[in-house]
């Protein structure tokens, strides 16, 4: 949630940075939203003033009853009972406006960061680097739908007898590789300095508002009505909001978090050839990588885990390119975000793993995550996250581009974590 002093102290800037993010109504949402504060810091004084002059009445009905001055001291008591009236009805109108000021900024988006590159689209999105070379795999060449039958490692129609499309079963050497992968990447951010967390994937309604999935991805999410708990898109609400409401010792930053958690997204609306297979799933395995820091190391961070995201690619041997999102591309909440896909040799196109983000005070303004420094005032923290990584493209990759005609060969890194060296029949 953007701070409302940047919203009235830089409103222009304000505007440039929801107009880079394509945000259609930001002007009069600014406008609505400084008016409600105005109007939020004029009944904020009337209540204060009221409220003062109703504690000087009193000490002052204390002393003429103590004098015998009863006339006095009803006359006072009288104004006491109006101001009381005053107050109240201030406190009430105040309470409204705030929310309605609160309501519309959760709407308002992340402004994005000054590298942000212009555009409206994924086409926009600018090449930061690519690393690898693609496999020429040849005509007889198969996409991971059909691989995955021929060695009956994943099982849709099995997943969808269960439960729904976009629920696979995992067997076999499948699900044994889907462990290997999960250990590899737990052991490789362990490794890398951060501290593993097994979360809940059930979250209540205020931890969605934390990490600003609500209001803005809600028709994205399972929601249990009954209960009012929500199956988390990401490991990154859970990790992050366990530091809601928190102040942070300067000597605890930065926070590093890696978790695995099953993750869970409706997908609405999806359709067409990107849905084929592992591409697009309701339910899926993630390992997220989180870090809270002090402002001015964030973009430091944030370099550092996109170093170890593509650390764990050039492990796998898969191609793989970095991307810089254009502000039309770049997610709600974001500042600042870096796209990896990796080659799919046999669909012929790029396929997004992981997401890294920057999304400096946005986060932490709704969790009221701060520090404080050098024994000053408290000040909000930045958070990151990025998915490091998703399973179910790298899965499809790795099948696609290491086939041969008598079995698909797996990356020496993952040999002693499967406990196999190739998946064949």
């Amino acid at each position: 949630m953007l701070q409302i002093s940047v919203l009235r102290d830089q409103t222009e800037l304000v505007l440039a940075g929801l107009a880079k993010k394509h945000y259609a109504t930001g002007p009069a949402d600014v406008a609505a939203i400084l008016d409600l504060d105005q109007r939020r810091r004029s009944l904020q004084t009337t209540h204060d003033a009221s409220q003062a002059e109703a504690n000087e009445l009193a000490r002052q009905i204390g002393g003429l009853m103590k004098s015998g001055d009863k006339a006095g001291a009803e006359t006072l008591k009288a104004r006491t009972a109006e101001l009381k009236q005053h107050t109240q009805a201030a406190a009430t109108e105040l309470a409204q406006v705030e929310k309605e000021q609160q309501q519309l900024l959760y709407k308002l988006p992340n402004l994005p960061h000054a590298s942000v590159p212009q555009g409206r689209s994924a086409a926009d999105n600018e090449v930061v680097r690519e690393h690898g070379s693609k496999p020429n795999l040849g005509p007889d060449a198969q996409p991971h739908w059909e691989l995955i039958k021929k060695y009956d490692i994943i099982d849709f129609e099995l997943g969808n007898k269960i439960t729904g499309a976009g629920f696979p079963v995992y067997k076999n050497q499948g699900a044994r590789l889907q462990r290997a992968l999960i250990n590899f990447f737990l052991d490789e951010a362990r490794n890398a300095g951060y501290t593993e967390m097994q979360p809940p994937i059930l979250v209540n309604e205020a931890s969605g508002y934390g990490t600003g999935q609500l209001p803005d991805k809600e028709g994205q999410m399972y929601h249990d009505a009954k209960d009012d708990l929500y199956l988390i898109p990401t490991a990154e609400v859970p990790l992050t909001n366990i530091y809601r409401d928190e102040i942070i010792p300067v000597d605890k930053l930065p926070v590093r978090m890696a978790g695995h958690t099953p993750c869970f997204r409706r997908e609405a609306g999806s359709w067409g050839a990107d849905v084929r297979g592992l591409n697009r799933l309701h339910q899926f395995d993630k390992v997220e990588i989180v870090q809270i820091t002090e402002p001015d190391q964030s973009y430091d961070a944030l370099e550092a885990m996109l170093a170890h995201v593509e650390g764990l690619l050039k492990q796998l041997n898969l191609p793989y390119r970095v991307l810089r999102l254009c502000g039309g591309d770049m997610g709600f909440t974001s500042a600042l975000t870096y796209d990896l896909e990796v080659w799919s040799a046999a669909q012929g196109r790029w396929l997004e793993v992981s997401s890294v983000s920057n999304f400096e005070t946005y986060q932490a303004n709704r969790l009221k995550c701060r520090y404080r420094a050098d024994g000053g005032k408290t000040q909000l923290l930045h958070t990151l996250n990025g998915s490091a990584l998703a399973l179910p493209r790298i899965v499809a990759a790795l099948l696609e581009n290491n086939q041969t005609s008598t079995g698909i060969d797996l990356p020496l890194v993952l040999h002693s974590y499967c406990g196999f060296e190739r998946i064949e029949l």
